[in-house]
This record gives structure tokens, sequence and C-alpha cells, in this order.
């Protein structure tokens, strides 16, 4: 059986739609296939990288792509996506038409890149954003 392709984009690609591919890929088993893309890529968010290895899932090494990058990616294997779920606002206004999707979903999370404060109060919003996104993935793979 073939995995459930799921691809997550945001603006940037830094962070939310980086730890919500990292939560499918550490909830959804064999059944799932999570990438990541964003509309305008940035270098990925060390706050995120931090809280998610608190959480022990390393998100270190992750590449930030454009969407039309992960669609051509996996166009060259012959294959496409079967999901879309955008994890901002700004990502869903912009989000690329991506062929072959059945299913766009819209989740809309705080933007950890606009965190502000003393650095234990960033860690700590940014903690929240990861920890709603990991409930947002459990309860997404529960009506699966």
């Amino acid at each position: 059986m073939n995995p459930t392709r799921v691809l997550f984009v945001c603006g940037q690609n830094s962070a939310r739609s980086q730890m919500a591919e990292a939560w499918l890929d550490a909830l959804g088993g064999e059944r799932f296939e999570a990438h990541s893309a964003g509309i305008e890529p940035a270098p990925i968010n060390p706050l995120a990288v931090a809280v998610m290895a608190e959480r022990g899932i390393d998100i270190s090494r992750k590449r930030t792509k454009l969407v039309a990058e992960a669609v051509d990616e996996l166009a060259a294997k012959g294959q496409q996506f079967d999901v879309v779920i955008t994890v901002c606002t700004k990502a869903a206004g912009l989000c690329p038409f991506v062929p072959g999707v059945s299913v766009t979903e819209r989740w809309s999370f705080d933007d950890p890149g606009t965190v502000s404060g003393a650095p234990e109060e960033q860690l700590a919003k940014v903690r929240a954003v990861r920890d709603e996104i990991e409930a947002a993935v459990r309860a997404w793979l529960a009506g699966r």
C-alpha cells in the first residue's frame, strides 16, 4: 500500500511546516510520507530546532524549499501529493496549485519567527506552537 503523501506549507518553511512534517513522521508510521515547503523559504528557525530537540526530534539538518521544488521532487519519482495542509494564514492565501491533491486543509499557528521578549519567553512561545502543532497532527491522525 502506498503511503498518503502530505505536504505542510507555511510562509517560510522555517518552523511551523518543519515541525508539522516532523510530528507526522514521528507519529504517522508508514501510512504517511510527510514533506514541507514554503512560499518564501528562509533558514530553519533555531528556536524551532531547540524545542523539537526537547521532545527528542532533530530537525537541525532539514532544508527549506519552495512548494514548487517539493512538487518537482515527487514528480521526478512519478509521485504526487495527496494532501496539502497550510499551517499559516499567509500560506493559505498564497499557496500555489499543487497537482493531484485531493484534500487541502487550512490550519493556522502563530509564527515562531515573530516572537519577542527574553530568551526564555521566546522559547515558551515556540514551545506552545510546537505543542499546538503536535495536538493538531494527533487529531488529524485520529480521523484517518
